[in-house]
């Protein structure tokens, strides 16, 4: 119980001296009359995370200063900037952006005459004001001051809105979770998957204590709203690039020994995970695919990832299990109506809509357990699925 406590207030004490840090840079400038300079140049729109932070680093606290009060845009979404900063950057957006959803909530209010366009108008403000509510509750766990603290890396509120937000500093933690959310999530189910990544860091508060942990929620991707856009991997396909850049942003502003980071893809942001690190590599330790109908490969080894580093679970009762592709569904129609087809269904089958399933042991991936807890019950409490996937991102 002693090296428990140390450990925990190791981790408070290293809290503290941020918070305090954070103060600090942002109010030198008021209290010591420090003045905010521009700076003589800006990396380029190409450049990587690695180049960036490199320019960070070699800024003045005067240019950085200078950065984050007249760019803030520019500086919270800069993969290779320090967490820290584009934090400061997009706290001083959030009200601006909580407006833009707010006037177009607005707009939504004058009534049409009855037909189709008034019912889409209703649903469209049905979607905004649910928007609105979730980045409302995103805004109290951004003021809220327990811990793990939160930092907002990125908020888009266009279209069905995006987010990125990290519980925990992953510039400072030993282990950093990204996890990936699937299909239909949006700016209104934000709290919600911001949830599930806490559950993760709490049991791997539980199980590793005094090893200072970080989750992230990348939700900087437009998933399917629908079944036929969810059948397609173009979605999955556009978000590689930007799921690749900040993997790459994390390693570069990473502060001491590099961390282990674990990214997590559930259902169709599995198929996000397993194509951006089939197409343009991912800068991660080890990936993890919850509930997944494929990963865009046929074995582990397409994924760029050292052996035995990728894993994956799937609940008996997913349905996920039942995202096969056509001719394998036409193969079952078939298989029902002879007396074959209570064994066919029983043996199931190794091909799912992307791909083959990454829990099935041809696959070459490593498997953990779930319980029966359905598509979306593996953050259950009490699911081993829940442990499984903390343990992974320890390490363990």
């Amino acid at each position: 119980m002693s090296a428990e406590l140390h450990g925990a207030l190791a981790l408070a004490g290293a809290a503290d001296r941020e918070a305090a840090a954070r103060l600090g840079e942002l109010t030198t400038a008021a209290v010591s009359g420090w003045v905010s300079i521009p700076p003589a140049w800006r990396p380029s729109p190409g450049a990587g995370p690695a180049e960036v932070g490199r320019w960070w680093a070699g800024l003045t606290p005067a240019e950085r200063r200078w950065l984050i009060g007249h760019e803030p845009a520019r500086v919270g979404r800069l993969d290779g900037v320090p967490v820290t900063a584009r934090d400061q950057a997009n706290r001083l957006l959030l009200a601006g952006r909580r407006e833009e959803l707010a006037a177009r909530r607005r707009r939504l209010l004058a009534p049409l005459p009855p037909g189709p366009a008034e019912l889409a108008r209703v649903a469209r403000l049905a979607q905004v004001e649910a928007a609105l509510h979730g980045l409302d509750a995103l805004g109290r766990r951004l003021a809220a001051p327990q811990a793990p603290r939160a930092y907002l890396l990125g908020l888009d509120p266009a279209g069905d809105g995006r987010v990125v937000m990290a519980l925990g500093n992953p510039d400072r933690a030993g282990a950093v979770l990204t996890y990936v959310p699937g299909m239909t999530a949006d700016l209104a189910d934000a709290p919600g998957e911001l949830g599930r990544a806490a559950r993760v860091l709490d049991r791997c508060a539980a199980l590793g204590p005094g090893e200072e942990t970080a989750a992230v929620l990348w939700l900087d991707y437009d998933a399917p709203d629908f079944l036929p856009e969810a059948a397609r991997s173009r979605q999955a396909e556009d978000a590689g690039p930007a799921l690749h850049r900040f993997q790459e942003g994390l390693r570069a502003s990473h502060e001491g020994p590099p961390a282990r980071q674990t990214v997590l893809g559930h259902s169709y942001g599995s198929v996000v995970v397993g194509m951006t690190a089939r197409d343009h590599g991912l800068s991660a330790d080890a990936l993890v695919f919850v509930g997944s109908p494929g990963v865009g490969v046929e074995h582990a080894g397409e994924l760029r990832m050292l052996p035995g580093q990728v894993w994956a679970s799937t609940a008996p009762d997913d349905v996920i299990r039942l995202a096969r592709p056509p001719e394998e569904l036409a193969r079952r129609a078939v298989l029902a109506a002879t007396p074959l087809g209570p064994a066919a269904a029983a043996l199931g089958g190794h091909e799912l809509w992307f791909g083959r399933d990454p829990s099935d042991p041809g696959f070459g991936g490593r498997r953990f357990p779930s319980g029966r807890y359905g598509h979306t019950g593996y953050w259950e409490p009490g699911n081993p699925a829940l442990d499984g996937m903390a343990q992974i991102v320890l390490g363990r």
